[in-house]
């Protein structure tokens, strides 16, 4: 009887990365730009995510997908999937 495991969806999202000085992990930046309900005026919000970058491939200002994953330490629940843009 063999059965696959079917994992449940997994969150993956795409920021900047802001910095790389930690050993093995990253600090990426979501920005989100939502309307203001009461103004009905667009702001920017920024969320930032620690991630774990097993090679320390990532540099300040590459564009990088992050997914979700088991936690890491007290604030690593992220890791690198992919670099999808280079710092220029």
């Amino acid at each position: 009887m063999t059965e696959t495991k079917v994992r449940s969806n997994r969150k993956v999202r795409e920021g900047r990365v802001v910095s790389s000085k930690m050993n093995k992990t990253i600090v990426v930046a979501l920005v989100e730009r939502v309307r203001h309900p009461k103004y009905d005026k667009f702001v920017t919000r920024t969320k930032k995510l620690y991630a774990h970058d097993e090679a320390n491939d990532a540099k300040v200002g590459d564009k990088v997908r992050v997914v979700e994953t088991r936690p890491m330490s007290k604030t690593k629940r992220w890791r690198v999937l992919e670099i999808l843009e280079r710092a220029k």
